[in-house]
């Protein structure tokens, strides 16, 4: 087997075999992820990550599955089409969310600020955590080495990279409501947790195999 497709598709028909959870998938479906991530869409927005972040638990979730959707099928297309298909969606909600929100701040409504309408939110958490993001929030509730921890907003050291991270971590809290939370705006927090969080999610990822 020589082209990508088929190289996903005979792993994913490895990966399925094991049950859920097990070392075994987790394994086949890292192989998976390093094979297909560098073809998947890519668009300098500033919630890009966050669709990306969506579209990778997405996959642990219905790979083999359809325990939040419709499970892959190699008869409709390849893994990057379907996972493409899927992290357009999310992107096309995030921006038309980010269009709400700003509609809101130049018009405010009474109720506008308590029912402000995040499309992701919609989504039902899972109980059964996908063995990906448990990891990631094992590592970041963990925090070894101390860093995440003591990294802050300036000036702000109630908020910190780990506390940002458990936060945005499936199902995510909205970035208004942080803002409200901690009384800091939209802006710096998202900034911060591109600079800040998002390199040291992205090295764990890498030292893990998942990237």
């Amino acid at each position: 087997m020589n082209t990508l497709e088929e190289r996903g598709d005979s792993l994913v028909t490895q990966a399925c075999q094991y049950p859920p959870g097990s070392a075994a998938r987790q394994k086949h479906l890292t192989k998976i992820i390093r094979l297909v991530a560098p073809k998947l869409w890519r668009e300098n927005t500033p919630y890009y990550q966050d669709a990306l972040q969506q579209t990778w638990i997405y996959f642990c979730q219905n790979i083999c599955e359809g325990r939040t959707g419709k499970a892959y099928d190699p008869d409709r297309g390849s893994i990057v089409t379907w996972l493409n298909f899927y992290l357009k969606k999310r992107l096309q909600d995030l921006s038309e969310d980010a269009r709400q929100r700003e509609k809101k701040i130049v018009t405010p409504k009474r109720d506008d600020y308590n029912e402000g309408f995040d499309p992701l939110e919609t989504i039902p958490s899972e109980p059964d955590v996908p063995p990906l993001l448990e990891q990631v929030k094992q590592w970041v509730e963990a925090d070894p080495d101390g860093e995440l921890n003591g990294i802050h907003i300036a000036n702000r050291p109630d908020v910190t990279a780990q506390i940002l991270i458990l936060r945005r971590l499936p199902p995510e809290t909205s970035w208004k409501d942080l803002a409200t939370e901690f009384n800091l705006s939209v802006s710096t927090l998202s900034s911060f947790y591109q600079r800040q969080c998002l390199p040291r999610l992205r090295k764990f990822g890498e030292s893990e195999g998942y990237l």
